[in-house]
């Protein structure tokens, strides 16, 4: 048997009976990509929720212990051990089973709903004739932080809704069953405020955790740009591109080998001439559009707050080190605000300018300005001006009092290259 070696397109794509193969390296990597438990490194936030939750389940053993042999406080006793059996078999089970899985089912989730609302609705049965359920309240409680456990495993939504549902149940059996007096208001709030708040402080912790790696995820992707050519396509036009090229092979490829007939019949010929015309767009937007064009374009965070205005693809110029302070300075102007106030940018490039002698060889100035809404001069991070220095000397200044910066940018002569 003779050994045939794979074929590859343009792109370094390779293929096989028509169809793209996967190289064994790049299985390797999308394996060792893909998540095993929970996104974005939620998972060992998630560990140490259930660590915490551990430590509060002793603690509501220990006072449920307390009060057992303290006298006839639970009437009937079953009833409070059977909220807290049940509800240290959901904790353990939903633990595991999210380990295993890596995820928790929707129906793994129901069962841990029910048996969270089993375990409330035993222990109130069994305090509900003393009257008090902020004193004598333990497995209820300790249930209502057990929802911290699938925090990381479940929506934001899904979360909210459960929380909401058991604080409003404690409450309104507060109000039903425990007397109206002063003496008996700071028990309740307290055991309210136990059961309801670690689950809303979580939630509030793990979207602005979520928030977080994704601004610096989209900031990660975009810094490939830095190091692109002067004219170069995107990430988005990359993988338009390779499929473009694979279906002009295949094409290709049933011509060479005599499964479609010349000439072509209509259809294919409809089919050849779109995808030459794809092509061509392609090719020529990549000789008019920058780094920087695709830096914000690309970015989720970027593009909706950052508007480039450069007719001349001057920003191509720029190097390397100039590149990184530019798009940093962007980052920084549009992620430093607030939800209340939204915070937008203007860069224009160019023209070009004067051209000078230096020790590097002759120099071009292209002035680069800067100009923001809702950026206030005195509220600018320290390390904004940082890299606005890598990019050149500039000025600042306030325009409708909001920062505004020119740039003095020395870039090579590109007649001399």
């Amino acid at each position: 048997m003779t050994y045939a070696p794979p074929e590859e397109n343009t792109l370094g794509v390779i293929l096989g009976r028509g169809k793209r193969r996967e190289a064994d390296a790049t299985r390797r990597v999308i394996r060792a990509a893909t998540p095993h438990r929970s996104s974005l490194g939620t998972g060992f936030i998630g560990i140490g929720a259930a660590i915490v939750c551990g430590l509060r389940a002793i603690y509501g053993l220990s006072w449920f212990a307390g009060q057992a042999v303290a006298g006839d406080i639970y009437t009937p006793l079953w009833a409070a051990a059977a909220a807290w059996g049940v509800l240290l078999a959901v904790l353990i089970a939903t633990f595991v089973v999210s380990r295993v899985l890596g995820h928790l089912p929707n129906w793994m989730f129901a069962i841990f709903l029910v048996g969270l609302a089993a375990a409330v609705a035993l222990d109130l049965y069994s305090i509900w004739p003393l009257h008090d359920i902020g004193r004598h309240a333990t497995a209820a409680v300790t249930a209502g932080m057990g929802l911290i456990v699938v925090l990381t495993l479940r929506r934001t939504r899904d979360i909210l809704i459960s929380v909401i549902v058991l604080g409003a149940a404690l409450l309104a059996a507060m109000v039903v069953n425990t007397p109206f007096d002063p003496s008996y208001f700071a028990p309740q709030v307290t055991t309210l405020a136990f059961a309801v708040l670690p689950a809303v402080i979580g939630i509030v912790v793990i979207g602005g955790f979520r928030r977080l790696v994704q601004v610096e995820l989209d900031r990660v992707l975009v810094q490939s740009t830095v190091s692109a050519p002067r004219f170069a396509v995107g990430m988005m036009a990359s993988e338009e591109l390779a499929r473009l090229d694979l279906a002009a092979e295949e094409l290709l490829d049933t011509v060479a080998t005599g499964k479609v007939k010349l000439p072509l019949d209509p259809k294919t010929a409809s089919v050849a001439a779109s995808l030459a015309t794809e092509l061509r767009l392609h090719l020529i937007e990549g000789r008019r559009e920058t780094w920087l064009y695709h830096a914000i374009t690309e970015s989720d965070h970027l593009g909706k707050a950052v508007t480039l205005n450069d007719k001349s693809s001057l920003a191509g110029l720029l190097d390397p080190q100039q590149r990184d302070g530019l798009l940093s300075m962007a980052w920084l102007l549009v992620s430093d605000g607030t939800k209340n106030v939204s915070r937008t940018v203007q860069i224009t490039v160019g023209p070009a300018t004067d051209s000078l002698e230096t020790r590097e060889g002759r120099k071009i100035t292209v002035p680069i300005v800067i100009e923001t809404t809702g950026v206030a001069r005195n509220r600018v991070d320290p390390a904004t001006w940082d890299a606005i220095r890598k990019v050149g000397q500039y000025s600042d200044s306030t325009q409708n009092s909001s920062l505004r910066v020119d740039i003095a940018c020395l870039v090579d002569n590109p007649a001399d290259q």
